[in-house]
């Protein structure tokens, strides 16, 4: 198991180098000269030739771009991402204020998913063609059918308009204002990033569960005279899980980079806001380094999601 989990995260380094690579570039490539968003865009058409490059030469950008990349590659894995051309503060400086509001959406969602997602696939799984399957699966694809801002603009028609059970927009602190203003803000945006989450798992976790389920050693175990809970638990639930892991991988990667629309419907001041605005003003720094995060945590759940499976199935660390 330890050579496995060694060999497994061995094989992150050159997947964030690649991965490094991809972001400088795209950054690099991209339109117009960071020197005119500091500069004031227009005002550039009047700067002197000596003001342009001492801005350049205060940002970094005149050196060549091999030189730039490692330079900044040094500064991620150090914690410094550079400085907003707009506010001038560092950028991990602003990824501090914003990453608890993120981390919390995304939990929030993920977790809703988890608790619905995977009881509704067993349930559909193990009364399979009966109203209950049925119902489950209509409600798998209602759920992923619908848009997230069309969700988003129902709930709080209905319970922060109507109703008045919850605030409208905004974002509360669970370790600053405690854990009831942090549910009553937290609950409407974490059933908008979950409800798909929670489709996408069910009907996985249905269909794996009624794969396993029509198994030999399934019906060896019902032949031995076990009951059908023991089956259930101990027989097929294990064997199901496999592909759940893969998916359960892949929401979490998805909830981290998609809480951007429901951070923008519910005034959330999170990274995917963030990220959002910097795309609209051109701040490349900002945008470098959230798509570095971004990238760099999806390439840990994965390696996450890989020692999962060599617990869940021992071939998997000898393969």
């Amino acid at each position: 198991m330890g050579k496995y989990i060694a060999r497994r995260t061995l094989l992150v380094i050159p997947v964030l180098f690649i991965v490094s690579v991809i972001t400088f570039s795209i950054m690099q490539l991209a339109p117009g000269d960071p020197a005119a968003i500091v500069l004031g865009g227009d005002y550039i058409m009047y700067a002197t030739v000596e003001e342009i490059e001492e801005v350049r030469k205060n940002m970094g950008i005149d050196r060549p771009p091999i030189e730039q990349y490692f330079s900044w590659l040094g500064g991620f894995f150090v914690g410094e991402l550079g400085k907003s051309l707009f506010t001038t503060e560092s950028v991990s400086l602003l990824v501090s204020q914003k990453i608890e509001a993120t981390i919390s959406t995304v939990f929030s969602g993920i977790t809703l998913a988890l608790l619905f997602g995977i009881p509704m696939g067993v349930l559909a799984g193990w009364k399979m063609n009966t109203w209950i399957d049925r119902s489950v699966m209509v409600f798998a694809v209602l759920g992923f059918a619908i848009p997230g801002f069309w969700l988003a603009f129902n709930l709080i028609f209905l319970f922060s308009l109507k109703l008045g059970w919850f605030p409208v927009f905004g974002f509360r602190s669970l370790i600053t204002d405690g854990p009831i203003e942090f549910l009553r803000y937290i609950t409407l945006p974490g059933i908008t990033l979950g409800v798909a989450f929670m489709a996408l798992i069910a009907r996985m976790t249905r269909s794996s569960l009624v794969e396993v389920l029509s198994e030999d050693y399934i019906r060896t175990a019902r032949a031995k005279g076990l009951s059908e809970r023991i089956v259930l638990i101990r027989h097929a639930l294990r064997a199901a899980s496999m592909p759940v892991v893969t998916v359960i991988g892949l929401v979490f990667a998805a909830a981290v980079t998609g809480t951007a629309i429901t951070e923008s419907v519910f005034a959330i001041p999170g990274m995917g806001r963030m990220f959002v605005k910097a795309v609209g003003d051109r701040d490349f720094p900002v945008i470098q380094g959230l798509m570095m995060i971004f990238a760099t945590s999806y390439v840990f759940v994965n390696l996450g999601v890989d020692i999962l499976y060599a617990y869940l199935d021992p071939r998997v660390r000898y393969s």
